[in-house]
């Protein structure tokens, strides 16, 4: 049998299922590849070596007992994953990538998480993330930056950088990210990788602890379209802890269906062609692009005219949200908590330590935002360009059933590339920042490589709750390629 970690999480799932495999030898397989190559990558702020053995055993236990009784095995039983450090696992530090909750064990599971759980996923850890998913290569996080699998001297693109590198360095067959502004799909792209953001409402937020409220979705990545679509179908559902949650069923799913795609309609926006972007990274999108017309789909030109003020709107809302959020990190309840002086020392210095600078530079310009005599200007009028952005998004799905763009304008810089220039990293996100701010899907998938054999990618957004058209195109896409199938040289 070929070295475990090299599977698919589909093939990995057969094996399980075919007693080619037990639990216990892919997890140590997994800890041990982690163990090998952590070090040079960085992608895991805490390792659960322990748990994932104890794990691992009770899940081939179970199999056991269910065989013997003829009984449905659950959908993960045994599966080793990673989990984005901004989503909590019970008993298992969940920092957030910040000093502030340097020491946060969390006694309940994310409603996402409990529902792989439930269906027999092993925790291999925590990964990497920039501070409270506030950035756009992992270079935020208290905890040191990590590295991309493909050139450890470049970023994994962020928040999600430690999921997507462990991913795409072959440390776990799959992880969970978060996306607020582009954190999934980005560092998919960066990486190499395939990467989902739900629709906004599909994926519970209960425990996913948050940056941007009206923004925030939990989603998956791994290989291929075909395997983050296993995992989506498992996390997605109603429930009743998150106000957002949207009680609408799963669609049957859409990789079933890649076989044939033709009439499929996909709008190619001439406002994510832009000036400046890397001619490598658009080559490859408009050469992915034409396979779709290949494989049968129409392609139809379309205008997102207000795609040039997401930037904008989302760094009013987005800080305005993350500072209305982050005000409970106040040293009193739980966190980091500096005793010196009265109780305003006490928040300012715990606040001021436990802090990174961009997530200072957050608050304080969502602080603004919403500050007296601004919030109209400022919050108010950002929400209304919002709606003229989605409405964009909806007059094109009259048309087009998927909009098909870039992810970012390059691919993936070099540690430090940006410096103490926050506007170059903000500008990272903006091809991937319209479809959180319209609510609706963006699936993320490798096309190709740049001259310097760094991974490009491209998303495809959807109508609202139709992930399955998405994992349908990209799944026929990756039937007619291999780019998916590639791994970087460790």
């Amino acid at each position: 049998m070929d070295a475990l970690h090299t599977l698919s999480l589909k093939e990995t799932l057969q094996a399980l299922n075919d007693g080619q495999v037990s639990s216990l030898e892919l997890t140590r397989a997994y800890l041990d590849r982690i163990e090998k190559l952590e070090p040079q990558l960085h992608t895991f702020i805490t390792l659960t070596p322990e748990l994932a053995i104890s794990m691992a055993e009770a899940a081939d236990e179970k199999r056991s007992q269910l065989k013997k009784n003829g009984a449905s095995m659950p959908a993960l039983l045994g599966l080793p994953m990673a989990i984005k450090d901004v989503l909590t696992v019970n008993g298992v530090r969940t920092t957030c990538g910040s000093r502030i909750l340097e020491n946060f064990v969390p006694p309940f599971n994310a409603t996402a998480v409990q529902h792989l759980l439930d269906e027999g996923m092993v925790v291999l850890g925590k990964t990497n993330t920039d501070e409270f998913a506030m950035g756009s290569s992992t270079e935020n996080s208290a905890y040191g930056v990590t590295h991309n699998p493909w050139n450890t001297e470049c970023v994994p693109g962020g928040s999600s950088g430690g999921s997507a590198a462990a991913v795409a360095a072959r440390l776990a067959p799959a992880a969970l990210g978060t996306d607020t502004g582009g954190s999934v799909r980005q560092p998919a792209s960066f990486c190499g990788v395939t990467g989902i953001k739900p629709t906004y409402g599909r994926v519970s937020r209960y425990g996913l602890i948050a940056y941007g409220s009206s923004l925030d979705s939990a989603g998956v990545l791994a290989h291929s379209a075909e395997d983050v679509e296993i995992i989506f179908r498992l996390m997605a559902g109603f429930d009743q802890r998150d106000s957002t949650s949207i009680d609408r069923p799963l669609e049957d799913a859409g990789c079933a269906k890649a076989s044939d795609i033709k009439g499929l309609r996909v709008g190619v926006p001439r406002e994510y062609f832009i000036e400046g972007i890397q001619p490598e990274v658009e080559a490859r999108v408009r050469e992915a692009i034409a396979v779709l017309k290949e494989q049968g789909a129409e392609i139809v030109e379309i205008s997102l005219p207000h795609t040039e003020y997401a930037l904008p709107v989302y760094y009013l809302i987005a800080p305005a949200e993350a500072s209305a959020n982050l005000a409970r990190y106040d040293g009193v309840r739980f966190g980091l908590r500096e005793e010196n002086g009265g109780v305003i020392d006490m928040f300012s210095k715990s606040r001021g330590k436990g802090f990174g600078p961009e997530v200072k530079r957050r608050i304080m310009l969502g602080t603004y935002a919403l500050s007296a005599g601004y919030y109209d200007a400022y919050y108010g009028q950002a929400q209304k360009v919002r709606t003229l952005i989605k409405a964009d998004f909806d007059q094109a799905f009259e048309r087009v059933d998927v909009v098909a763009a870039p992810i970012a304008p390059t691919t993936a810089f070099k540690i430090g590339g940006h410096g103490d220039d926050p506007l170059a990293m903000y500008l990272e996100d903006v091809f991937t920042l319209p479809a959180n701010l319209a609510g609706v899907p963006g699936l993320a998938f490798p096309v190709g490589f740049d001259g310097q054999h760094l991974p490009v990618g491209m998303q495809l957004m959807g109508r609202p709750f139709q992930e399955s058209t998405l994992f349908r195109m990209a799944h026929a896409y990756q039937l007619a390629t291999d780019w998916h199938k590639q791994s970087p040289s460790l």
